[in-house]
Parts: C-alpha cells; sequence; structure tokens
C-alpha cells in the first residue's frame, strides 16, 4: 500500500458525533484508496488530555466498525519532536516570547482561523545559553516568508502566507509540551502520511504546516477538508459536543452508522448500515459540501445546512 492516512483525534475529552463523522469519512477514504490508516492519539496537552478519554474513543471507533492498521499514542513521541526542535534550533528558527494570549488579542489583528495573528515582535530574540531546552518561556518557530499553496483534493483554496497571516506558531508551551502545529507535522512525516483528511475548523492551519514542513524537508501530504457537523446555541455554531453513546440515538451501532451517513450526505435516509456497506458507494461527490446543523428533539436528530434557516433535512435515528 503506497498511501498513509491518518486519523487523529485529540483526547481531550469522549467521542463525540462530528469525531465519529471525521472518522467515518477518514475510514471511507483510505479503505476506498486501499491506503494505510493509522490512528494516532493526540495526548500531548497535560491539563485537558486524560487516559480515560483516549479509551473511550478508541471503545467507539471499534464499535462503530472502524479499523486501523497501525496506532500511535502522540505522547511517546517526545523524542521525534524534541529532534525536531533541535533541528530548528541549528537552523537558528526558534526564538523565545513571553507574550500572553491576552497581549497577542491585544494586537488587534484577526487571523484566517478567528483567533488573533502574532506580529513576530520577538524575532529578534535569542536563545538563552543553553538553548530551546533551558528556556523558560515558550518557544516560537520562525516561519519563512512568502505565500504557500497546499493542496486541497476538494479544491478549498488553502494559499496564505502564514508568516503574516497567522505569526510565527509557538512550538514549545510554557509548560513545557509540544504544540500541536509541531507534533502534527513531524509526525505526519515519520509515518509518511500522503493524505490528510480532516474537517475544515483546521483548513486555516495548513499553511503553517506546509511552512514547517518545509523547515524540516519533510514532503507535504494532499489534503482534504470535509463538512462540519455544527450545533446551534443561542445563534452560535460551534462543534457538536456530548458522548457518542451517551446520546439517545445511540441504541446500535448501525443506527449511528446510519444516522452519521445521513448527516454527512451519503444517505438520503437515516437507515441502519454498517462502514463496510457505505464503502460499497464511497464517492466523494456524494458527501454534503455545507456545514450541517444537528440538533436533539423528541423526534431524534434533526439535521439541516448551516445555510437554510430552520428547514429540516429529517429527523434522524
Amino acid at each position: 500500500m503506497s498511501e498513509v492516512c491518518r486519523f487523529a483525534p485529540s483526547t481531550t475529552g469522549p467521542a463525540h458525533l462530528g469525531t465519529l463523522a471525521a472518522a467515518l469519512l477518514c475510514w471511507l477514504d483510505a479503505r476506498s484508496r486501499g491506503a494505510r490508516l493509522v490512528l494516532r492519539l493526540e495526548d500531548l496537552d497535560p491539563d485537558r488530555c486524560r487516559p480515560e478519554f483516549a479509551r473511550s474513543i478508541e471503545e467507539d471507533l471499534a464499535w462503530l466498525g472502524l479499523d486501523f492498521d497501525e496506532r500511535v499514542e502522540q505522547h511517546a513521541r517526545r523524542a521525534h519532536h524534541e529532534a525536531a526542535m533541535d533541528r530548528l534550533e541549528a537552523l537558528g528558527a526558534l526564538y523565545p516570547c513571553a507574550a500572553t494570549r491576552e497581549e497577542v488579542r491585544a494586537i488587534g489583528r484577526r487571523a484566517p482561523d478567528g483567533g488573533w495573528a502574532y506580529d513576530n515582535r520577538a524575532r529578534g530574540r535569542a536563545l538563552p545559553p543553553g538553548g530551546w531546552r533551558a528556556s523558560v518561556e515558550p518557544i516560537r518557530a520562525r516561519l519563512p516568508d512568502g505565500v504557500f499553496r497546499p493542496v486541497d483534493e476538494g479544491g478549498l483554496d488553502l494559499s496564505q502566507e502564514p508568516a503574516l497571516a497567522m505569526g510565527d506558531p509557538v512550538v514549545r508551551r510554557r509548560d513545557g509540551a509540544f504544540s500541536y502545529q509541531l507534533a502534527v507535522v513531524v509526525d505526519d512525516g515519520a509515518a509518511g502520511v500522503t493524505r490528510v483528511v480532516r474537517g475544515r475548523d483546521i483548513a486555516a492551519s495548513t499553511a503553517t504546516q506546509a511552512a514547517l514542513q518545509a523547515l524540516l524537508g519533510l514532503p507535504a501530504p494532499v489534503y482534504r477538508h470535509h463538512l462540519l457537523l455544527l450545533e446551534e446555541r443561542g445563534g452560535k455554531l460551534a462543534k457538536t459536543h456530548g458522548a457518542a453513546r451517551g446520546a439517545a440515538l445511540a441504541r446500535s451501532a448501525p443506527a449511528l452508522c446510519g444516522a452519521l451517513a445521513c448527516c454527512v450526505g451519503l444517505r438520503d435516509r437515516p437507515e441502519p448500515c454498517t462502514p463496510a456497506e457505505l464503502l460499497e458507494e464511497f464517492v466523494w461527490s456524494r458527501v454534503a459540501t455545507e456545514d450541517r446543523v444537528v440538533s436533539w428533539s423528541g423526534a431524534g436528530l434533526e439535521v439541516r445546512a448551516a445555510q437554510e434557516g430552520r428547514r429540516a433535512l429529517g429527523p434522524v435515528g
């Protein structure tokens, strides 16, 4: 198998409907292409990640009928992340930066991901004697200037000048944990990942990852960013939350699989099915492109396109 895909959930909470929809689409993409599929449990955050969440996510994925060819715990790869930091230090690309979230926000420049862009004001600072390991401050990586154009198979324009649009990313936090942006690039490179299928809430970070790949001499995978399942709270949309098995619709794995297939547009009706049955007819052209709002009512799970008022696509479950 020449192609390698990965599903990389964060272990900061139990699986929710959005987690399982993303896992299903990633699994269908990989299996339809005969690609190797890696499950990478992203567990670097010492404050939020918990082993019980990792176990719960794995159990839910298996219960739904999704299998993987390899399992990786990201925290076990610390030596590889340290080696990448050493490489960046040798390139002169690391510098300490004590700016807090509040100070970055005060700069007042919005980033493409909806957050706040850092203006790289500490770029001229040198690492302390002893290098990045001796720093008590967060460490940022100086990105190459210029526009990066990662490839999105679905046609999404990922072009961006990340050093300007987002600012140099933190690669090691104040508490010593390595950042998502560094770890995801290093781990994708080590696993030989050629395809990344994920929700488009991460799309704005792709150019930053491409810049880090360029710095570290790593190949760039092809990306496909898909729709999100959202919930409506007081007019504001956020990723659907709640444990998968705690939802009333999860009476059986086929029922939930059918509900997810309907949510993402693979099926018109939420009839029970298995991932293997969906695989027989899977093509990306059948997957909805618009985000969908999911809400629970007494009749079941109601789904509607995010831009279509309150028109329900039908009760699910």
